[in-house]
């Protein structure tokens, strides 16, 4: 069971997906709100596994309210929902702390999709939104002392598409024993230890931007 907050300042739309995810006996929504403070007042009330929130709300907007909900209930996983997909809100979700980020227009299935996805632990982007975050990633990356190779670069950038390691390996024709070995590398160069920390430390260098 996947208990799940619902934040738009549209109540129509808030309705709608009340509706539609009623359908899933498997998510329970344990409350709504149109605005950042309104979701913070609910949180208080009952604890959710996530909050799925749009970006444009009045008086505290969905990257402040991302980033308040990840410092009070850091268990409490964020996936956006909104019609925005520029870099600089992906950007400034993602640093925020959210595990995913949908466009308003995706079917119903990636939606479902998303959500179980990131209950679980995942990290989701809709196709459009990943492919905004990758079109202008740099052919060679350094950073304080750490170089990233091009095919170490190419593996991050499937890793935001939100490909596993059998994925990438059928698309860019290597085994999947290579990716997993690019993985490791990836890991150790940058000290870190799962694919969202490698893609916050990708948009906080600037390598998917």
């Amino acid at each position: 069971m996947v208990k799940l907050f619902i934040a738009d300042d549209h109540q129509m739309f808030v309705d709608g997906l009340r509706s539609l995810l009623g359908h899933y006996p498997e998510i329970q929504i344990t409350g709504e709100a149109n605005d950042g403070y309104g979701v913070m007042a609910g949180l208080e009330k009952e604890l959710p596994d996530m909050v799925l929130l749009d970006i444009n709300m009045p008086g505290m907007n969905g990257i402040q309210t991302t980033e308040q909900i990840r410092k009070k209930y850091p268990r409490v996983k964020v996936l956006i929902l909104t019609m925005y997909k520029t870099t600089g809100f992906i950007n400034g979700l993602v640093r925020a702390g959210a595990s995913g980020y949908i466009l308003k227009n995706t079917g119903n299935a990636e939606l479902i999709e998303a959500i179980r996805t990131v209950a679980s632990g995942g990290w989701f982007f809709s196709q459009a939104v990943a492919e905004t975050l990758t079109e202008k990633t740099s052919r060679y990356a350094v950073h304080e002392n750490v170089s990233l190779s091009k095919r170490e670069i190419e593996i991050i950038k499937e890793l935001a598409l939100g490909l596993t390691s059998k994925q990438i390996s059928d698309k860019l024709h290597i085994s999947f024993y290579t990716v997993e070995t690019h993985r490791r590398n990836i890991n150790s160069k940058l000290g870190l230890t799962n694919a969202a920390e490698v893609i916050r430390y990708a948009l906080d260098c600037g390598l998917l931007e």
